[in-house]
């Protein structure tokens, strides 16, 4: 079994699809790790409706094709157009960030995902729920990738801040936590 790591966002009716996705991860993967959900800025798009991201991690026996055609039917099954603009409005976006120690592509899938040390909506959410964690290539904690993001100046240009938000009773985030 390998720890999978999964980057969810929505910038469209953002609880409910969030929720949803949770439900589907839970009910096919068993246990799952979560971040803070975390509210930001789009990068890249045009529409400028603020997503909201986060990231779950569970294990998981199935291939890296096998996982991507479950997110991919997951996201079609709650509104994403298949073939819509890379940078579009999207009711769920799910991607694999790591499987694993697995590196390089496979099954059409590059692993670790490129943006997991690029972009603050993804690497803040994973320095907080797997901060011993260690990228696959780099060798390095997300902890310490997170820092290194921030001493470099690159969170000023992202901004992110948690909102309140609770799945199943629970509590994953609430507001007034600085990243």
């Amino acid at each position: 079994m390998s720890l999978v790591l999964v980057s969810i966002g929505s910038n469209i009716e953002r609880d409910h699809h969030v929720r949803v996705c949770l439900d589907a991860l839970e009910a096919t993967f068993g246990e799952l790790t979560l971040s803070s959900v975390y509210e930001s800025e789009p990068v890249g798009f045009v529409d400028g409706r603020n997503f909201y991201n986060l990231v779950a991690g569970f294990h998981s026996d199935w291939s890296v094709g096998e996982l991507q055609a479950w997110c991919k039917q997951v996201e079609f099954a709650n509104g994403r157009l298949e073939g819509s603009p890379k940078f579009s409005p999207r009711t769920l976006d799910i991607d694999i960030l790591t499987v694993g120690e697995l590196t390089g592509e496979i099954d059409g899938v590059l692993l670790p995902r490129e943006e997991v040390d690029r972009n603050a909506f993804v690497l803040l959410p994973l320095a907080e729920a797997f901060a011993e964690q260690r990228h696959p290539v780099r060798g390095v904690d997300y902890a310490s990738l997170w820092q290194s993001f921030v001493e470099h100046g690159h969170a000023e240009s992202q901004p992110l801040w948690p909102v309140e938000f609770s799945w199943r009773c629970r509590r994953i985030s609430r507001t007034g936590v600085a990243p």
